[in-house]
């Protein structure tokens, strides 16, 4: 986040009205320019990766292309959650890897949550940090009967109340008082956090580090070793992709990531009294067990910040500004999260907005190097990257300074998912697979019982 961008910056979400976000001004590529490593996109992507390839190897020529600002995209405007959850399951995982390497996947995902906590303690990253755990509610019998299967089949992948725990109406109550609540998982590898400062402050420490940003600076092509942009061309001998939802903007990505929109709201601060009725003292991050996810946190300066899916996704992988609201989805989420604490009725809700984020065709996010071409990319965390996206980087950085690190070997390094179809197949797909889960959602809140259409949706999915 930079301050030459402060006035167009505060009108995308609510994180980027933060007084606090007063980064380095920003400088456009100043024509054309050699590298050693070119990342395109200053997300957490392209940071993280910039911070440990500058780490390991202090004479490298980093820069980062970034289209608009430090913070621009998903990563300056998410949900602020730092979560351990890899977006496909252990079964499928496995399928590629086996069970050990399921498992290994995971666990590094745990410690990713708490080696991103040791960075920002240590680089002094002000971004509101907490981890407080994650608490997943179950509002009516389906979903209490999802949540008791989720919790035993983390135990027959061996992890135990350490990691993921099934808590009775009464544990979880004093978590989070949420309505109709039957019972929750609980997780503690999750951690609340301000998403524009945490950008805004890797951005500081890389500069810091020696690598360069230039901003306002759109990347028009990527050929072997080579960025054709609007302001000049980049050589280098490693060009990384961290471009994520907006991949499909990039000549001949269109089909490699879904750029699907998840939206946002936020209240205005809550008394201490609501505060005392709701929960949430440790800062968990909150949801419940629907189909058509949700997600929320309780801020450092107690609002309810809160999000979820619902928007269509637009024909021919299109990224507008305009699609970033969605008044329909919106009131939705307001009538959700209202549902959900009623004693918030009344409050006012002060801010809207949303962003896209990237999906691949198979769930499946995944990381690789080609050597010989000298090109990396990363991506496809279907909406669950605060933390994939610091793995991600981590392992691109050990490829290409050829690290001594474990996790060049976990399962979804050097994997390539499948493209998604054309249009207008992918349209009617996608738009099919959110109503699907809609009207999921609104069957087993009514009955309670667990939704065949969203049971076939899944297994389409191979989850």
């Amino acid at each position: 986040m930079t301050t030459t961008h402060d006035s167009t910056a505060a009108a995308i979400s609510f994180w980027h009205e933060d007084a606090a976000l007063t980064g380095t001004p920003g400088s456009e590529l100043p024509g054309d320019t050699t590298l050693d490593v070119a990342i395109v996109g200053a997300g957490y992507t392209g940071l993280w990766t910039a911070y440990y390839l500058a780490k390991a190897d202090p004479n490298l020529r980093i820069g980062i292309i970034e289209k608009e600002f430090v913070g621009f995209g998903a990563s300056g405007r998410n949900g602020g959650w730092c979560s351990a959850i890899f977006p496909t399951s252990f079964r499928k995982v496995a399928s590629g890897s086996g069970r050990s390497g399921a498992v290994e996947m995971q666990r590094a995902m745990f410690s990713t949550v708490r080696e991103i906590g040791s960075v920002i303690a240590s680089e002094a990253i002000d971004c509101d940090f907490e981890q407080g755990g994650y608490v997943s509610v179950a509002r009516n019998t389906a979903q209490w009967a999802r949540a008791q299967g989720e919790v035993r089949a983390w135990r027959d992948w061996g992890f135990d109340a350490e990691d993921m725990q099934l808590l009775s109406r009464e544990e979880a109550s004093r978590r989070v008082a949420a309505s109709d609540l039957h019972g929750a998982t609980f997780t503690p590898h999750c951690a609340a956090l301000h998403p524009a400062k945490l950008a805004g402050g890797l951005s500081r420490v890389v500069r810091g580090l020696g690598v360069k940003i230039f901003e306002d600076t759109t990347v028009e092509a990527i050929s072997e070793r080579r960025l054709d942009t609007s302001r000049g061309v980049v050589r280098a001998e490693v060009i990384v992709r961290a471009t994520e939802g907006y991949t499909a903007d990039l000549p001949g990505a269109k089909r490699d990531l879904v750029p699907m929109y998840s939206l946002m709201v936020a209240t205005a601060p809550l008394s201490d009294e609501q505060w005392d009725e709701i929960g949430l003292r440790q800062r968990e991050t909150f949801s419940d067990k629907r189909h058509l996810r949700i997600y929320g946190q309780r801020t450092a300066d107690g609002r309810l910040a809160f999000g979820g899916r619902g928007a269509p996704y637009h024909f021919g992988s299109r990224i507008r500004p305009e699609y970033d609201n969605d008044a329909r989805v919106h009131a939705m989420l307001r009538n959700i999260l209202t549902e959900i604490f009623p004693s918030i009725g009344g409050v006012e809700f002060t801010h809207a907005w949303g962003g896209n984020l990237g999906i691949p065709r198979d769930w499946y996010p995944s990381v690789g190097y080609d050597r010989r071409r000298g090109f990396a990319q990363a991506g496809g965390y279907v909406g669950d990257g605060v933390a994939t996206a610091h793995l991600a980087g981590r392992t691109l950085a050990a490829e290409i300074v050829d690290l001594d690190d474990p996790v060049r070997a976990l399962p979804w390094a050097g994997r390539q998912s499948p493209k998604w179809e054309p249009e207008p197949f992918r349209w009617l797909g996608v738009n099919a697979g959110t109503m699907a889960f809609s009207i999921a959602d609104r069957t087993e809140s009514s009955s309670g019982k667990p939704s065949r259409l969203a049971s076939s949706f899944w297994r389409v999915l191979g989850h």
